[in-house]
């Protein structure tokens, strides 16, 4: 399967190329960016336009086999001297000085409305790793040329606001237009079959070596959890994405005899509904399930009203907090992560889960995971 790159990296490279372009009176065609993933991208540079101070761009986002809302759209940053002082009080990030780079969300990029998201309510939905590879790529630029005149950023998908009814952005808050995300840069494709077969690869080749105990992660939060939080080789744990039933069917058939669930509540909480895949997509009940648990806890109505309308499990678990009460709903929760993955594993395999968030740390562990996790640290120190 082919991997793509997402709307952050198109947005780097693109103003990227607008800052070039301005700061030296050349076209640029193509423009080269390092990404969070480690991968180097090389991409072209379309719909070059100048004006007096300023260069616009687009770079065209590619998305590979992945079924990606935003496949195909233009990616445009503006590059332009002057600072945010000029802006009519329009909201703008910034970073660094002499020169200070102002960045903001223009047509098609969605305004964050409600708290909890990785976005300050106001601004625009320009996550953090892309502002960071934007400012990253553009400073570069800017310490080429020897620029210290302050510069402003604005970037825009024209036809995001209507592509942007087809995602979930309206549910978290995030209106009038698309999100410019992504953790590593890089897109994987999330063809099913071919997701799931890759699944299975991985547990095939640690059952030929003789494991028969392993940890499974979503993605990369459960991986750099691992990692740093936990003190696991989180490069030794199989990636099961959103396919949590499937991963405990395969590993069960394999011969596997313990495997640890590791991952963000975001995803893993769903597992309490009995949701087996975890894909926004399919399910999500997030919400619903820290609100039932909170009421069945004690909770007041206001609170579960609260709750029902967060946008993230960080966001409801501080809910939560306020009425003391974070821990004994996560006990409930935990026990219906036991139930239903015990459920969907069969009695040949031990399956575990261990719930975080990076704001939060550990919120629940199922009665055996702490052993498990042990066990899995153990393991891993005796074949170092």
């Amino acid at each position: 399967m082919r991997r793509g790159y997402t709307t952050g990296s198109c947005a780097a490279a693109a103003s990227c190329a607008a800052a070039a372009m301005l700061l030296s009176g050349e076209t640029v065609r193509e423009t080269e960016i390092a990404t969070p993933a480690g991968i180097r991208l090389h991409l072209n540079i379309e719909e070059i336009q100048r004006g007096k101070g300023w260069v616009s761009c687009g770079v065209r986002k590619d998305a590979g086999d992945d079924p990606d809302v935003t496949h195909n759209m233009l990616i445009y940053a503006k590059a332009e001297f002057g600072s945010a002082a000029d802006a009519k009080g329009e909201p703008w990030y910034a970073e660094g000085s002499c020169p200070t780079l102002w960045l903001q969300g223009g047509e098609g990029v969605g305004r964050v409305t409600k708290p909890g998201l990785a976005c300050p309510v106001g601004m625009a939905a320009i996550n953090p790793v892309p502002r960071s590879m934007i400012f990253k790529q553009v400073r570069e630029v800017c310490r080429r040329y020897e620029c210290r005149e302050d510069l402003k950023l604005v970037i825009s998908i024209p036809g995001g606001r209507e592509r942007a009814e087809k995602t979930f952005n309206g549910a978290l808050g995030i209106t009038g237009g698309l999100s410019i995300l992504g953790t590593s840069g890089i897109v994987e494709p999330m063809s099913e079959a071919a997701l799931v077969e890759t699944i299975r690869l991985s547990l095939k080749q640690k059952a030929a070596f003789g494991e028969r105990i392993t940890a499974a992660v979503p993605g990369n939060y459960g991986e750099h959890f691992l990692k740093t939080r936990l003190g696991l080789d989180g490069d030794k744990a199989v990636k099961c994405s959103n396919y949590i039933g499937e991963t405990l069917d395969m590993a069960a058939e394999l011969g596997f005899e313990k495997l640890l669930l590791v991952g963000h509540g975001g995803k893993l909480i769903k597992l309490a509904a009995g949701i087996m895949n975890t894909h926004s997509s399919q399910a999500d009940g997030r919400g619903e399930i820290l609100a039932a648990y909170g009421a069945a806890c004690g909770a007041s109505r206001q609170c579960v009203e609260e709750i029902l309308g967060a946008v993230t499990v960080d966001q409801g678990i501080t809910i939560l907090e306020k009425e003391h009460l974070r821990e004994s709903v996560m006990e409930r929760i935990m026990e219906r992560v036991n139930y239903y993955i015990k459920k969907r594993a069969g009695s040949q395999l031990q399956a575990e889960a261990l719930i975080f968030t990076n704001e939060k740390g550990v919120l629940g562990m199922t009665p055996g995971a702490e052993k498990l996790l042990a066990e899995i640290r153990q393991n891993q120190e005796e074949n170092e």
